[in-house]
């Protein structure tokens, strides 16, 4: 009989333990493949994925010994992170089986993220994954189990829009830009000031093939530094007017006290421009930009509150999407526990087979010992052999791997291996 695992999931994430506590028991990279291989040589422990992040540290692992496997974990955290166990043993969660393979759908489809719908967890466990296996640490469980992780994953992105929508500052600020220009490739943009999150809005838009980028500093010196980051072109502070006569998005976090870019400097630069649309982003506290342009044709302006209410909305997008994908999350825990309970009937199915086709050619060879073999191709007499097995074993294997209906599956199979002697070493 097969010796089937249970699947234990024990660790710690933002929720459960303060940012402190997370970066003493975090791993980076050499030392994630160290702790993967240790956690691996532990007596409990058969197969094992280690998830390291700032976010989160998590050993999902296969075990035949669930408290022996959770004392050696811990006891091997507290010896490699050189802190003692009682500082993080209470912030660790257990889950076992179908709770343990639901937390793993959960996370990798970012449903347990600090922000619902971020996609980089999927791809740390990706990563993780690739030194489980890499490492050998994975076998026929949670190669099984991370497989159908990233189907799921995949299913909630594509089918609740989970990740559509902004949920940061930076991530707002180019929604809003698409909304006005639709395909951002090719617009050119100003950063005025050195915020960070005008910075992040800024490599956004270069992610979104924007083109050229101009830097506007009060230190010209740190602006060039910043031009040199995004491969754009520094200007004065003096030349402010003069880029707005070329950009279409302008970005502004600057640390003034008054406004920095005014309606009557604007209203002289779109007779110049055209009417060309021109679109302002004014992430700093005070503001930057004269709320007052907005009522001149073709310019849009927002500002931090109007970024924020973007965010709240899209929070509300994000969180309705969430409960579709717990579902779908719910949904794969049921196929994955059928797929888990089989385990064990298949080396019994496997058995049975053996034993009859072993029973049906013997019959066949014996019948036609004397040199009365029909002419029939081999190929003929194998496709007979294996329809007879087919059609004797059809019900034994539908019951064995039906849950319902048949008491305890555990001795039914105990049962059906002592008739048929399936571990005995006896020849035909």
């Amino acid at each position: 009989m097969i010796n089937k695992h249970d699947i234990l999931l024990i660790g710690l994430n933002h929720k459960t333990a303060p940012v402190e506590i997370r970066e003493c028991i975090g791993f980076s990279g050499d030392e994630s493949d160290q702790a993967l291989l240790d956690l691996h040589a532990l007596e409990a422990v058969h197969e094992v994925l280690l998830v390291s992040t700032c976010n989160r540290v998590e050993a999902l692992v296969t075990t035949s010994s669930k408290d022996d496997a959770v004392r050696q974990i811990v006891t091997l955290l507290a010896e490699m992170n050189g802190i003692p166990a009682d500082d993080f043993e209470d912030k660790l969660y257990r889950h076992v089986n179908d709770e343990a393979v639901r937390h793993i759908f959960r996370v990798a489809s970012s449903l347990d993220s600090m922000v619902v719908g971020e996609p980089q967890i999927l791809g740390q466990i990706k990563e993780a994954y690739r030194k489980a296996a890499t490492k050998k640490t994975s076998g026929v469980i949670l190669n099984r189990l991370l497989h159908k992780t990233f189907l799921v994953a995949k299913r909630v992105r594509t089918e609740t829009g989970i990740g559509d929508h902004a949920v940061s500052i930076s991530y707002a600020a180019i929604e809003l830009a698409r909304k006005i220009f639709g395909d951002l490739e090719g617009r050119k943009v100003m950063l005025v000031g050195a915020g960070e999150m005008a910075e992040l809005a800024v490599e956004h838009l270069i992610r979104n093939h924007a083109d050229q980028i101009l830097v506007a500093n009060r230190t010209f010196e740190r602006g060039v530094e910043l031009a040199r980051r995004f491969n754009g072109r520094a200007i004065r502070f003096e030349e402010i007017a003069t880029g707005l006569e070329s950009v279409d998005i302008v970005i502004s976090s600057t640390g003034a006290s008054d406004y920095v870019i005014r309606r009557e400097q604007v209203r002289g630069v779109m007779r110049r421009r055209r009417n060309r649309p021109l679109f302002f982003i004014d992430i700093a506290v005070p503001r930057d930009i004269d709320p007052e342009i907005n009522r001149l044709n073709n310019i849009y302006a927002y500002d931090i509150d109007d970024l924020k209410g973007v965010i709240e909305e899209n929070i509300e997008d994000r969180q309705r999407a969430a409960v579709k994908g717990e579902r779908l999350v719910d949904e794969a825990v049921i196929r994955f526990h059928q797929w888990y309970e089989n385990l064990d009937v298949v080396p019994t199915i496997v058995g049975l087979r053996r034993k009859f086709e072993g029973v049906t050619r013997a019959e066949v060879a014996r019948t036609f010992s004397g040199g009365s073999l029909p002419e029939v191709a081999p190929e003929a007499l194998d496709k007979m052999v294996n329809a007879l097995v087919n059609k004797i074993l059809h019900d034994p294997t539908t019951i064995l791997k039906r849950e319902e209906g048949h008491g305890n599956k555990a001795q039914l199979l105990a049962a059906i291996r002592k008739l048929f002697k399936l571990d005995d070493n006896d020849t035909i």
